[in-house]
């Protein structure tokens, strides 16, 4: 899995998911927004990691009863444990939010554990005391019947579907409250130096709005004028 740099990670954290879009849009991606998946509460600071992916299928009766979470091995459990510290734990409930992907005492594990956060395009159970963790958790909405019922967890770490955009080992996620953005991970490092660029000419666009000034050639900069006075602007805040 490739190691996310401590530089772009920094820079990650305070990007927002709106403009990576409108990145990742100039460079052709149009499908990296996980859909109808929300925060369970605000946080301070973006979530930014690497995935680290769970797949499931929907569950056959006789291959989920209770007693399954007896084997070691379940790959729901195994997934909890092996969630690299510093990565997201990303999941393909399929879009069903009928059953929990996951409760308060698994993602309190994640959190002890190190992982920077939790994303299914399911529900999952718990919420009040999901909500009271200092961690990032993105789910469709709440659901108290367990993951057994509808869901059987079959893969890990293997490319998912999440919220229909594809999710890949290894690919960088940043979320805040707006959602969730998948980033490729082989060019985030230039998506994040571009999107520090984009937010400091949407800073001079705001600041420019806001003493009246028309939006017309100001966004996006179509007038040479616009154009050289932002320079002179970014000289002055060096």
């Amino acid at each position: 899995m490739q190691t996310l740099s401590k530089q772009t990670r920094e820079k990650l954290l305070s990007i927002s998911t709106a403009t990576i879009a409108t990145c990742l849009y100039k460079k052709g991606f149009k499908n990296q927004f996980i859909q109808n998946v929300v925060p369970l509460k605000k946080m301070e600071t973006n979530m930014v990691g690497e995935a680290f992916t769970l797949r499931y299928i929907p569950s056959r009766e006789d291959l989920n009863p209770i007693s399954v979470f007896k084997d070691k091995n379940h790959p729901q459990r195994v997934a909890i444990e092996q969630c690299p510290k510093g990565s997201i734990l990303v999941i393909d409930s399929r879009k069903d939010a009928r059953a929990a992907s996951a409760g308060s005492i698994l993602i309190t594990r994640l959190m002890v554990r190190g992982a920077k956060g939790i994303v299914t395009d399911g529900g999952f159970r718990d919420c009040a005391e999901i909500s009271k963790l200092n961690f990032h958790s993105y789910h469709q909405k709440p659901s108290a019947p367990t993951n057994l019922t509808l869901h059987q967890a079959i893969d890990i770490n293997v490319p998912i579907g999440c919220g229909d955009v594809a999710v890949f080992p290894g690919d960088i996620l940043v979320g805040d409250d707006d959602g969730v953005m998948v980033i490729p991970a082989h060019i985030v490092d230039e998506i994040a130096n571009e999107c520090i660029e984009m937010t400091l000419f949407e800073n001079y666009v705001i600041e420019k709005v806001n003493e009246g000034q028309s939006i017309i050639g100001l966004y996006p900069a179509t007038d040479n004028k616009i154009i050289e006075d932002y320079k002179k602007w970014l000289e002055l805040k060096k």
